[in-house]
């Protein structure tokens, strides 16, 4: 399995900042202590061309944004202070996606320890997302011809709202987002399937809600899915304000999981939010995606 990272710098954040940046490199050292992931099949996320960035995104928002002349308005609704080693980052998670979804083509199962940046729009960026990852690696399969249907499985407890909007006038791609309805982004963009769920839900009525719904992604028959693994839903966590236990996640992962080995449909996972407090329950959680993945997989 070859499993994609940045985190060989350390974003310059203000003190107390709210997002938990050392969760990936935590989450890199965690795969590798438990023996998830070997170090021959981690690999540093190349930067994304300029080429794969444009067909997400305008070009008037990625120059402004890459000069570092976007307006203060802007910058606020990104939530990071602009900076040259937020530009690279940015780029690397783009590439990592691309990447990965090239990978998953090869292996059958591939990953990036980032990504999963679904609030970015195709002229601005929200909720600490700048360049929307998986629209980027859709856009470039589909358009260079590689590849005909892409769906997009994004269960983060926020809505997939950059997700729907960049990519609603594309036959050729599949949107489900099950999310929080009362939660982040506020004004909801249509998916191909939304599922809002009521807070505080709990990993039964979870599961069941999702089993009743999945089938819809692979009634579109993909060639490729991309795995929005956020994990924003566990109980402990600031900001996602569902009830889910580290063993209802899991479960979600092998439903999804074990359905696209079954059917022989690559699968390339990006690990999307987690806010928990202490974070270290964020990182288990990413950690029990890989978990789940090399049961199925045997990698």
């Amino acid at each position: 399995m070859q499993v994609f990272y940045s985190d060989t710098f350390t974003l310059p954040l203000p003190e107390k900042h709210r997002f938990p940046g050392s969760k990936y490199r935590m989450l890199r050292e965690r795969l590798i202590s438990d023996g998830l992931v070997r170090e021959d099949e981690l690999m540093e996320s190349p930067l994304a061309q300029t080429e794969d960035i444009l067909r997400a995104h305008d070009a008037d928002y990625v120059e402004a944004f890459e000069t570092g002349t976007l307006d203060e308005k802007a910058i606020r609704r990104i939530g990071f202070p602009w900076s040259k080693q937020l530009v690279t980052r940015t780029r690397a998670t783009a590439g990592g996606a691309v990447a990965a979804a090239e990978a998953a083509l090869e292996d059958g199962i591939a990953g990036q320890l980032a990504g999963g940046t679904h609030h970015a729009h195709r002229d601005f960026g929200s909720g600490y997302c700048i360049y929307n990852d998986f629209a980027i690696a859709a856009l470039s399969l589909i358009e260079t011809g590689r590849l005909s249907r892409i769906a997009i499985i994004d269960l983060d407890v926020h809505q997939g709202d950059g997700n729907a909007a960049i990519l609603k006038n594309h036959p050729q791609t599949f949107v489900f987002s099950m999310h929080g309805e009362k939660n982040f982004p506020f004004r909801k963009h249509a998916s191909d399937l939304d599922v809002a769920l009521p807070d505080a839900i709990e990993d039964t009525a979870y599961l069941d809600t999702l089993d009743e719904y999945l089938p819809a992604v692979f009634a579109f028959a993909p060639d490729l899915v991309l795995y929005q693994t956020g994990v924003d839903g566990l109980s402990e966590d600031k900001l996602g304000r569902l009830n889910l236990t580290h063993q209802g996640l899991m479960a979600r992962d092998k439903r999804v999981l074990s359905e696209c080995l079954s059917r022989g449909i690559p699968v390339s996972m990006g690990i999307g939010g987690g806010y928990a407090d202490p974070i270290e329950a964020s990182v288990e959680a990413y950690a029990n995606t890989y978990r789940v993945a090399k049961s199925l997989y045997g990698f």
